[in-house]
Protein backbone atom coordinates (compact mmCIF):
# COMPACT_ATOMS: atom_id res chain seq x y z
CA UNK A 1 0.00 0.00 0.00
CA UNK A 2 1.39 3.16 -0.89
CA UNK A 3 0.92 5.97 1.88
CA UNK A 4 -0.28 9.25 0.41
CA UNK A 5 2.13 12.41 0.94
CA UNK A 6 1.07 14.75 3.60
CA UNK A 7 0.75 17.85 2.45
CA UNK A 8 3.07 20.77 4.44
CA UNK A 9 2.49 24.67 2.91
CA UNK A 10 5.46 25.78 1.03
CA UNK A 11 6.89 29.33 1.78
CA UNK A 12 6.38 30.17 -2.19
CA UNK A 13 2.48 29.92 -1.93
CA UNK A 14 2.48 31.22 1.45
CA UNK A 15 4.10 34.46 0.02
CA UNK A 16 1.92 34.08 -3.38
CA UNK A 17 -0.85 34.13 -1.00
CA UNK A 18 0.53 37.43 0.86
CA UNK A 19 0.28 39.07 -2.80
CA UNK A 20 -3.07 38.32 -3.48
CA UNK A 21 -4.42 39.23 0.07
CA UNK A 22 -2.62 43.48 -0.13
CA UNK A 23 -5.31 45.03 -1.59
CA UNK A 24 -7.93 43.10 0.61
CA UNK A 25 -6.50 42.10 4.32
CA UNK A 26 -5.47 44.83 6.67
CA UNK A 27 -1.62 44.99 7.55
CA UNK A 28 -2.70 44.50 11.48
CA UNK A 29 -0.42 46.03 14.49
CA UNK A 30 1.64 44.20 16.05
CA UNK A 31 1.17 45.49 19.62
CA UNK A 32 3.92 45.73 22.69
CA UNK A 33 0.88 45.58 25.63
CA UNK A 34 1.99 47.05 28.46
CA UNK A 35 -0.53 46.04 31.04
CA UNK A 36 0.26 42.38 30.39
CA UNK A 37 3.94 42.95 30.06
CA UNK A 38 4.17 44.16 33.37
CA UNK A 39 1.84 41.44 35.12
CA UNK A 40 3.73 38.54 33.37
CA UNK A 41 6.87 39.85 34.01
CA UNK A 42 7.98 39.47 30.11
CA UNK A 43 6.94 41.71 26.72
CA UNK A 44 3.93 40.83 25.52
CA UNK A 45 3.02 41.84 22.16
CA UNK A 46 -0.61 41.30 20.73
CA UNK A 47 -1.24 40.39 16.61
CA UNK A 48 -4.46 42.50 16.32
CA UNK A 49 -5.97 39.86 14.02
CA UNK A 50 -9.62 41.50 16.01
CA UNK A 51 -8.36 45.10 13.77
CA UNK A 52 -8.95 43.18 10.65
CA UNK A 53 -11.35 43.81 7.93
CA UNK A 54 -14.37 41.68 8.84
CA UNK A 55 -12.65 41.52 12.76
CA UNK A 56 -11.03 38.38 11.98
CA UNK A 57 -8.01 36.34 10.45
CA UNK A 58 -10.63 34.48 8.50
CA UNK A 59 -10.56 36.97 5.35
CA UNK A 60 -7.00 35.66 4.44
CA UNK A 61 -8.04 32.10 3.98
CA UNK A 62 -11.50 32.49 2.84
CA UNK A 63 -10.17 34.91 -0.29
CA UNK A 64 -6.63 32.91 -0.51
CA UNK A 65 -9.28 30.43 -1.61
CA UNK A 66 -11.81 31.67 -3.44
CA UNK A 67 -9.39 33.54 -5.64
CA UNK A 68 -7.61 30.65 -7.02
CA UNK A 69 -10.46 28.47 -8.05
CA UNK A 70 -11.37 28.52 -11.78
CA UNK A 71 -13.33 30.20 -14.24
CA UNK A 72 -16.08 27.35 -13.73
CA UNK A 73 -16.14 26.79 -10.38
CA UNK A 74 -16.74 30.76 -10.27
CA UNK A 75 -19.38 30.90 -12.90
CA UNK A 76 -20.91 28.06 -10.62
CA UNK A 77 -20.51 29.45 -7.39
CA UNK A 78 -19.15 28.86 -4.23
CA UNK A 79 -20.80 27.29 -0.78
CA UNK A 80 -19.83 27.17 2.50
CA UNK A 81 -21.06 26.36 6.02
CA UNK A 82 -19.89 29.10 9.10
CA UNK A 83 -21.54 30.13 12.82
CA UNK A 84 -19.82 33.38 12.03
CA UNK A 85 -16.30 34.70 11.42
CA UNK A 86 -15.30 31.90 8.17
CA UNK A 87 -19.07 33.08 7.00
CA UNK A 88 -17.83 37.13 7.25
CA UNK A 89 -14.90 35.71 4.93
CA UNK A 90 -16.33 34.04 2.52
CA UNK A 91 -19.09 36.86 2.41
CA UNK A 92 -16.46 40.06 1.44
CA UNK A 93 -14.67 37.70 -0.54
CA UNK A 94 -17.41 37.04 -2.88
CA UNK A 95 -18.05 40.88 -3.37
CA UNK A 96 -14.43 41.38 -3.84
CA UNK A 97 -14.47 38.97 -6.78
CA UNK A 98 -18.09 39.27 -7.60
CA UNK A 99 -18.69 35.51 -7.25
CA UNK A 100 -22.16 34.43 -6.02
CA UNK A 101 -21.84 32.63 -3.12
CA UNK A 102 -24.52 30.57 -0.40
CA UNK A 103 -23.62 30.44 3.23
CA UNK A 104 -25.13 27.85 5.31
CA UNK A 105 -25.78 29.02 9.25
CA UNK A 106 -27.04 27.39 12.04
CA UNK A 107 -30.85 28.39 12.96
CA UNK A 108 -29.81 30.02 16.66
CA UNK A 109 -27.30 32.23 14.92
CA UNK A 110 -27.55 35.57 16.48
CA UNK A 111 -29.21 38.18 14.11
CA UNK A 112 -26.13 40.59 14.74
CA UNK A 113 -23.54 38.08 13.14
CA UNK A 114 -26.08 37.05 9.96
CA UNK A 115 -26.70 40.72 9.51
CA UNK A 116 -22.45 40.92 9.27
CA UNK A 117 -22.78 38.25 6.74
CA UNK A 118 -25.15 40.37 4.30
CA UNK A 119 -23.23 43.70 4.75
CA UNK A 120 -20.01 42.19 4.05
CA UNK A 121 -21.53 39.77 1.01
CA UNK A 122 -24.48 42.52 -0.35
CA UNK A 123 -26.28 40.78 -3.31
CA UNK A 124 -23.42 38.46 -3.99
CA UNK A 125 -24.15 36.38 -1.50
CA UNK A 126 -27.45 34.20 -0.02
CA UNK A 127 -27.93 33.33 4.03
CA UNK A 128 -29.08 29.96 4.55
CA UNK A 129 -30.36 28.87 8.05
CA UNK A 130 -30.52 25.40 8.49
CA UNK A 131 -30.63 23.19 11.65
CA UNK A 132 -29.77 23.69 15.21
CA UNK A 133 -25.90 23.24 15.24
CA UNK A 134 -22.95 23.75 12.51
CA UNK A 135 -22.93 20.14 12.05
CA UNK A 136 -26.71 20.59 10.53
CA UNK A 137 -25.53 23.23 8.45
CA UNK A 138 -22.28 21.93 7.35
CA UNK A 139 -24.04 18.94 6.35
CA UNK A 140 -26.85 21.38 4.17
CA UNK A 141 -23.78 23.10 2.25
CA UNK A 142 -22.01 19.71 1.76
CA UNK A 143 -25.03 18.28 0.33
CA UNK A 144 -25.88 21.70 -2.07
CA UNK A 145 -22.07 21.19 -3.19
CA UNK A 146 -22.32 17.53 -4.16
CA UNK A 147 -25.89 18.46 -6.12
CA UNK A 148 -24.90 21.15 -8.24
CA UNK A 149 -21.42 20.91 -8.17
CA UNK A 150 -20.44 24.28 -6.77
CA UNK A 151 -17.03 24.77 -5.01
CA UNK A 152 -17.40 24.28 -0.97
CA UNK A 153 -15.16 26.37 0.86
CA UNK A 154 -13.89 24.48 3.66
CA UNK A 155 -13.26 26.63 7.07
CA UNK A 156 -9.87 25.36 8.15
CA UNK A 157 -9.07 21.63 6.21
CA UNK A 158 -8.11 23.47 2.83
CA UNK A 159 -4.48 23.91 1.23
CA UNK A 160 -5.42 27.21 0.07
CA UNK A 161 -7.18 28.31 3.04
CA UNK A 162 -4.27 27.46 5.52
CA UNK A 163 -1.86 29.57 3.35
CA UNK A 164 -3.85 32.03 3.55
CA UNK A 165 -3.97 31.97 7.22
CA UNK A 166 -0.14 31.56 7.49
CA UNK A 167 -0.20 35.02 5.99
CA UNK A 168 -0.31 36.15 9.48
CA UNK A 169 2.77 34.46 10.34
CA UNK A 170 4.72 36.35 8.17
CA UNK A 171 3.41 39.82 9.10
CA UNK A 172 4.28 39.46 12.97
CA UNK A 173 8.17 38.42 11.50
CA UNK A 174 8.21 41.43 9.39
CA UNK A 175 6.67 43.85 11.81
CA UNK A 176 9.08 42.35 15.25
CA UNK A 177 12.15 44.16 15.81
CA UNK A 178 12.75 40.93 18.82
CA UNK A 179 14.07 37.37 18.52
CA UNK A 180 10.18 36.06 19.63
CA UNK A 181 10.48 33.41 22.08
CA UNK A 182 6.88 32.26 22.17
CA UNK A 183 4.27 32.08 20.00
CA UNK A 184 0.58 31.34 20.88
CA UNK A 185 -2.36 31.21 18.85
CA UNK A 186 -6.02 29.63 19.19
CA UNK A 187 -6.97 26.39 17.85
CA UNK A 188 -10.31 25.67 16.48
CA UNK A 189 -9.99 23.27 13.03
CA UNK A 190 -6.11 24.29 13.24
CA UNK A 191 -5.93 26.79 10.23
CA UNK A 192 -4.37 28.91 11.70
CA UNK A 193 -1.91 27.34 13.90
CA UNK A 194 -1.01 25.18 10.86
CA UNK A 195 -0.56 27.66 8.62
CA UNK A 196 1.55 30.12 10.98
CA UNK A 197 3.64 27.22 12.64
CA UNK A 198 5.20 26.18 9.36
CA UNK A 199 6.35 30.06 8.98
CA UNK A 200 7.75 29.76 12.34
CA UNK A 201 9.04 26.59 11.77
CA UNK A 202 11.28 28.06 8.81
CA UNK A 203 11.98 31.51 9.50
CA UNK A 204 11.86 31.54 13.35
CA UNK A 205 13.07 27.98 14.68
CA UNK A 206 13.89 28.94 18.04
CA UNK A 207 10.64 30.10 18.61
CA UNK A 208 8.32 27.44 20.87
CA UNK A 209 5.09 27.42 19.90
CA UNK A 210 2.14 26.69 22.20
CA UNK A 211 -1.19 25.90 21.27
CA UNK A 212 -4.85 27.08 22.90
CA UNK A 213 -8.11 25.75 22.75
CA UNK A 214 -11.25 25.22 24.82
CA UNK A 215 -11.49 23.10 27.39
CA UNK A 216 -14.85 22.44 26.33
CA UNK A 217 -13.82 21.03 23.27
CA UNK A 218 -10.07 20.28 23.09
CA UNK A 219 -9.86 18.10 20.08
CA UNK A 220 -6.31 19.54 18.72
CA UNK A 221 -5.14 18.33 21.99
CA UNK A 222 -6.69 14.96 21.89
CA UNK A 223 -5.65 13.98 18.93
CA UNK A 224 -2.01 14.84 19.63
CA UNK A 225 -2.55 12.48 22.48
CA UNK A 226 -3.69 9.87 20.79
CA UNK A 227 -1.56 10.21 17.55
CA UNK A 228 -4.10 10.45 15.23
CA UNK A 229 -7.06 12.61 14.43
CA UNK A 230 -9.67 12.28 16.81
CA UNK A 231 -13.72 13.22 16.79
CA UNK A 232 -14.92 14.34 20.15
CA UNK A 233 -18.29 12.67 20.99
CA UNK A 234 -19.58 15.91 22.85
CA UNK A 235 -18.38 19.41 23.21
CA UNK A 236 -19.53 22.37 24.66
CA UNK A 237 -19.94 25.50 22.44
CA UNK A 238 -19.28 28.81 23.81
CA UNK A 239 -16.20 29.16 22.43
CA UNK A 240 -17.98 28.88 19.01
CA UNK A 241 -14.96 30.33 17.05
CA UNK A 242 -12.89 27.17 18.48
CA UNK A 243 -15.82 24.90 19.04
CA UNK A 244 -14.92 21.73 16.30
CA UNK A 245 -15.64 18.02 17.14
CA UNK A 246 -12.90 17.32 15.17
CA UNK A 247 -9.95 19.13 13.58
CA UNK A 248 -9.01 19.11 9.84
CA UNK A 249 -6.70 16.27 8.46
CA UNK A 250 -4.19 18.24 7.18
CA UNK A 251 -3.99 20.68 10.29
CA UNK A 252 -3.58 18.22 12.20
CA UNK A 253 -0.66 16.25 9.99
CA UNK A 254 1.04 19.95 10.42
CA UNK A 255 0.19 20.82 14.39
CA UNK A 256 1.63 17.52 15.57
CA UNK A 257 4.75 18.34 14.08
CA UNK A 258 4.94 22.25 14.69
CA UNK A 259 3.33 22.40 18.47
CA UNK A 260 5.62 22.82 21.29
CA UNK A 261 2.19 22.24 23.33
CA UNK A 262 -1.12 22.68 23.10
CA UNK A 263 -3.16 23.90 26.48
CA UNK A 264 -6.39 24.07 27.65
CA UNK A 265 -7.94 26.77 29.07
CA UNK A 266 -11.19 26.83 30.92
CA UNK A 267 -14.30 28.55 29.24
CA UNK A 268 -14.79 30.96 32.59
CA UNK A 269 -11.12 31.94 32.48
CA UNK A 270 -11.63 33.10 29.21
CA UNK A 271 -14.85 35.23 30.09
CA UNK A 272 -12.39 36.87 32.63
CA UNK A 273 -9.96 37.79 29.95
CA UNK A 274 -12.68 38.96 27.76
CA UNK A 275 -14.32 41.52 30.56
CA UNK A 276 -10.41 42.48 31.50
CA UNK A 277 -9.39 42.94 28.08
CA UNK A 278 -12.67 45.53 28.05
CA UNK A 279 -12.95 47.29 31.31
CA UNK A 280 -8.85 47.81 31.45
CA UNK A 281 -7.95 48.28 27.82
CA UNK A 282 -11.51 49.44 26.28
CA UNK A 283 -10.31 45.91 23.67
CA UNK A 284 -13.21 43.71 22.03
CA UNK A 285 -12.20 40.46 21.62
CA UNK A 286 -14.29 37.32 21.19
CA UNK A 287 -14.20 33.75 23.28
CA UNK A 288 -11.93 32.61 20.54
CA UNK A 289 -9.47 35.58 20.46
CA UNK A 290 -9.14 35.58 24.24
CA UNK A 291 -7.50 32.25 24.54
CA UNK A 292 -3.73 32.85 23.48
CA UNK A 293 -4.15 35.80 26.13
CA UNK A 294 -5.92 33.69 28.93
CA UNK A 295 -3.23 31.13 28.67
CA UNK A 296 -0.63 33.57 30.39
CA UNK A 297 -1.40 32.51 33.64
CA UNK A 298 -0.50 29.05 33.33
CA UNK A 299 2.71 29.78 31.78
CA UNK A 300 3.46 32.44 34.18
CA UNK A 301 6.63 31.46 35.58
CA UNK A 302 8.26 29.87 31.80
CA UNK A 303 7.58 33.34 30.61
CA UNK A 304 9.14 35.69 33.04
CA UNK A 305 11.58 37.35 30.90
CA UNK A 306 10.70 36.28 27.70
CA UNK A 307 9.29 37.98 24.08
CA UNK A 308 5.92 36.70 23.43
CA UNK A 309 3.74 37.60 20.97
CA UNK A 310 -0.27 36.50 20.87
CA UNK A 311 -1.99 36.12 18.56
CA UNK A 312 -5.60 38.14 18.90
CA UNK A 313 -7.75 36.10 16.51
CA UNK A 314 -11.18 38.18 16.29
CA UNK A 315 -13.17 40.54 17.67
CA UNK A 316 -16.92 39.10 16.58
CA UNK A 317 -18.39 39.01 20.05
CA UNK A 318 -22.52 39.25 20.33
CA UNK A 319 -23.49 42.06 23.12
CA UNK A 320 -26.35 39.75 23.87
CA UNK A 321 -23.49 37.13 25.65
CA UNK A 322 -22.39 39.42 28.02
CA UNK A 323 -24.86 38.45 30.49
CA UNK A 324 -23.38 34.77 30.22
CA UNK A 325 -20.02 35.85 29.50
CA UNK A 326 -19.86 37.76 33.73
CA UNK A 327 -21.84 35.03 35.25
CA UNK A 328 -18.76 32.67 33.44
CA UNK A 329 -16.17 34.88 35.01
CA UNK A 330 -17.63 35.15 38.37
CA UNK A 331 -18.30 31.14 38.50
CA UNK A 332 -14.70 30.88 37.40
CA UNK A 333 -12.96 33.17 40.30
CA UNK A 334 -15.20 31.27 43.21
CA UNK A 335 -17.16 34.82 43.00
CA UNK A 336 -20.69 33.18 42.17
CA UNK A 337 -22.47 30.70 44.35
CA UNK A 338 -26.10 28.37 43.94
CA UNK A 339 -27.69 26.84 46.62
CA UNK A 340 -30.62 25.02 47.36
CA UNK A 341 -31.94 27.09 50.81
CA UNK A 342 -34.80 25.32 52.88
CA UNK A 343 -36.68 28.21 54.16
CA UNK A 344 -38.90 27.34 57.13
CA UNK A 345 -42.45 28.34 56.03
CA UNK A 346 -43.08 31.14 58.65
CA UNK A 347 -43.12 34.56 58.87
CA UNK A 348 -39.87 36.29 58.93
CA UNK A 349 -37.95 33.31 57.55
CA UNK A 350 -36.55 35.32 54.79
CA UNK A 351 -35.51 38.32 56.84
CA UNK A 352 -33.48 36.30 58.83
CA UNK A 353 -31.23 34.58 56.19
CA UNK A 354 -30.81 37.97 55.09
CA UNK A 355 -29.48 39.56 58.54
CA UNK A 356 -27.88 36.20 59.95
CA UNK A 357 -26.63 34.19 57.26
CA UNK A 358 -25.47 36.85 54.39
CA UNK A 359 -22.62 38.55 55.01
CA UNK A 360 -21.69 42.34 54.58
CA UNK A 361 -20.43 42.04 51.45
CA UNK A 362 -22.69 39.89 50.26
CA UNK A 363 -25.32 40.13 46.99
CA UNK A 364 -28.52 37.81 46.93
CA UNK A 365 -28.23 37.96 42.63
CA UNK A 366 -30.57 35.16 41.42
CA UNK A 367 -33.96 33.85 43.42
CA UNK A 368 -36.80 31.06 43.08
CA UNK A 369 -39.60 30.31 45.65
CA UNK A 370 -43.18 29.43 45.91
CA UNK A 371 -44.76 29.04 49.23
CA UNK A 372 -46.61 25.56 49.80
CA UNK A 373 -48.30 26.29 53.11
CA UNK A 374 -48.81 22.04 53.40
CA UNK A 375 -44.78 21.59 54.08
CA UNK A 376 -42.86 22.52 57.26
CA UNK A 377 -39.92 23.82 54.98
CA UNK A 378 -40.30 25.66 51.43
CA UNK A 379 -36.93 25.31 49.06
CA UNK A 380 -35.58 27.77 46.94
CA UNK A 381 -33.12 28.23 44.43
CA UNK A 382 -30.30 31.57 45.54
CA UNK A 383 -27.51 32.73 43.78
CA UNK A 384 -25.01 34.61 46.05
CA UNK A 385 -22.24 36.89 45.15
CA UNK A 386 -19.34 37.49 47.10
CA UNK A 387 -16.97 39.88 47.21
CA UNK A 388 -13.97 37.40 47.98
CA UNK A 389 -13.73 34.05 47.57
CA UNK A 390 -12.87 33.65 51.25
CA UNK A 391 -16.04 34.47 52.32
CA UNK A 392 -17.72 31.07 50.87
CA UNK A 393 -16.55 28.80 53.72
CA UNK A 394 -18.26 31.33 56.82
CA UNK A 395 -21.01 31.26 54.47
CA UNK A 396 -22.13 27.61 54.17
CA UNK A 397 -21.17 27.54 57.96
CA UNK A 398 -23.78 30.30 58.80
CA UNK A 399 -26.23 28.37 56.70
CA UNK A 400 -25.44 25.15 58.20
CA UNK A 401 -25.85 25.99 61.72
CA UNK A 402 -29.29 28.07 61.16
CA UNK A 403 -30.45 24.92 58.99
CA UNK A 404 -31.19 26.59 56.13
CA UNK A 405 -28.64 25.02 53.68
CA UNK A 406 -30.26 22.37 51.53
CA UNK A 407 -27.65 21.62 48.79
CA UNK A 408 -24.36 23.00 46.98
CA UNK A 409 -25.81 23.41 42.83
CA UNK A 410 -22.45 24.73 41.46
CA UNK A 411 -21.05 21.01 42.04
CA UNK A 412 -24.21 18.94 40.79
CA UNK A 413 -23.96 19.30 36.87
CA UNK A 414 -27.49 18.06 36.21
CA UNK A 415 -28.89 20.92 38.43
CA UNK A 416 -26.66 23.62 37.51
CA UNK A 417 -27.62 23.14 33.73
CA UNK A 418 -30.67 24.89 34.52
CA UNK A 419 -28.92 27.83 35.52
CA UNK A 420 -25.98 28.29 33.44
Amino acid sequence: MVKTEVYYPKMKDIEAAAERLQDVASLTPLQLNDLYSAKYGCNVYFKREDLQTVRSYKIRGAYNKISTISPDQRASGIVCASAGNHAQGVAMSCQVLKIQGTIYMPSPTPVQKIDQVKMHGGSYVKVVLHGDTYDDAYAAAFAENQKLGKCFIHPFDDEKVIEGQATVGLEILDQSDVSIDYLIMPIGGGGLSAGVSTVFKQLSPQTKIIGVEPTGAPSMGTSIFNRQNTTLDNIESFVDGAAVKRVGERNFEICQKNLEQVISVSEGAICQTILDMYNQQAIVVEPAGAMSITVLEQLREEIKGKNIVCVVSGSNNDITRTAEIKERALLQSQLKHYFIVRFPQRAGALREFVEKVLGPNDDITHFEYTKKTNRINGSAVVGIELKSPADFDSLVERMKSLNFYGDYINENPTLFEFLV
